[in-house]
């Protein structure tokens, strides 16, 4: 494990060139995360963190991470860290959760909020720019949610992206391109991806914003219309005549020809397109209007959710513009206490077994021993008659 993470800390070296890290947090140097991460106090009622490797674990020092800690509450916990904008970069964010209570109902999601979120009176209805990871509740909801906020709505991946749903820690990984793809991972391995464009219902906007944006090329056409429809312009379709003889005659000028009656429409014959001259290049600005993941002031991370049942632990946060950094990282740290974690979970699995095996045996043995005494309690009291 040790030898682990002195390669990674090595490719970390190595990339520090490449790889922007936004913000990252392990949770390894006991209470100063307090120092760190601010609890909300818009609302009394919120639960609170505390900070813990679970009942079981891989590493008890390095799997240690915030946890919820009472039942059927909402949470709401942020930290900062430098704004920034992801315009023409990767941007990736990654995670690791556990939901060692076998979560029955509740959220298991982080959020990236705006450089100017309120933390101390962070709730629902603070805006966000993206919300992703696990959702559970009974058996119809266990999806990964991917949540984008933009012009001004919030619009969810249309792909059903399946969480999961036993008590082991497991990596989450969102991946957010410039050239508009995305990549969902779990435990490193990829489980979606495709086009934000599409994924997300966003093609309709565009279309929409496309029409408005020719609706207002034609207005404005239409407008000019009456003021020049009927001007005359230069016939560029003639040429000097061959006996034309320009001491005698002087310059040559084309013939001026006058534009037809407008006709909705109706492209008037005889002019050619080239001279045509309402003919205008549609807008085409609806196009680079729309940044679809860019977001200009990223600057905080937080935890805004509900619990039926509290023990969720949130570990291994990240940010970053590097796919592959990311990854390593991700190696690094789930990676290196994902085995132990679940050895450690058969080990206290058997001891369960056992446990309860033995309390079997020795409940069968009072019974046993129950019986016995009847009986002889039964013997006794029939020779005393």
């Amino acid at each position: 494990m040790a030898s682990a993470r002195v390669v990674f800390w090595a490719v970390c070296v190595l990339r520090v060139a490449l790889a922007t890290v936004y913000f990252q947090e392990e949770f390894i140097d006991g209470e100063r995360w307090r120092n760190r991460w601010v609890q909300s106090t818009n609302d009394s009622q919120f639960g609170h963190f505390r900070l813990s490797s679970g009942k079981c674990y891989g590493h008890k020092e390095k799997d240690k991470g915030l946890q919820t800690t009472q039942n059927g509450r909402f949470y709401a916990i942020s930290a900062r860290f430098k704004p920034f904008s992801n315009k023409g970069k990767t941007l990736v964010i990654q995670y690791t959760v556990k939901h060692e209570q076998k979560m029955d109902c509740g959220g298991g999601y982080i959020k990236v909020f705006p450089a100017d979120m309120d933390q101390k009176n962070l709730n629902g209805k603070s805006q966000y720019y993206i919300m992703f990871g696990p959702d559970i509740c009974g058996f119809d909801i266990k999806q990964v949610h991917v949540i984008l906020h933009f012009k001004n709505q919030y619009h969810s991946n249309k792909k059903p992206i399946r969480c999961k749903v036993d008590g082991f820690t497991h990596l989450y990984t969102l991946i957010l391109r410039p050239d508009l793809t995305y990549e969902v991972k779990i435990d490193g391995q990829a489980i979606e991806s495709g086009s934000i464009e599409y994924d997300w219902n966003l093609t309709s906007l565009k279309k929409m914003e496309k029409s408005s944006a020719e609706s207002k090329d034609w207005e404005q056409e239409k407008e000019d219309k009456p003021q020049d429809w009927e001007k005359h312009f230069l016939d560029a379709s003639a040429g000097k005549p061959s006996d034309w003889n320009s001491e005698l005659d002087g310059d040559w000028q084309a013939p001026m020809l006058q534009k037809p009656p407008y006709q909705d429409g109706l492209k008037p014959e005889g002019i050619d397109k080239d001279v045509w001259l309402h003919q205008k290049m549609k807008n085409t600005n609806y196009l680079t209007e729309y940044d679809l993941s860019e977001f200009e002031n990223i600057g905080a991370i937080g935890l805004e959710l509900w619990q039926v049942r509290s023990g969720t632990i949130f570990d291994n946060f990240l940010i970053t513009d590097d796919e592959e950094y990311a990854e390593n990282f991700g190696k690094a740290t789930w990676g290196e206490t994902k085995g132990p974690e679940r050895e450690m979970d058969d080990i206290q699995a058997k001891e369960e077994i056992k446990k309860a095996r033995e309390e079997d045996e020795e409940e069968m043995l009072m019974d046993k021993f129950d019986g016995k005494e009847n009986v002889f309690k039964r013997f006794h009291r029939k020779n005393e008659l």
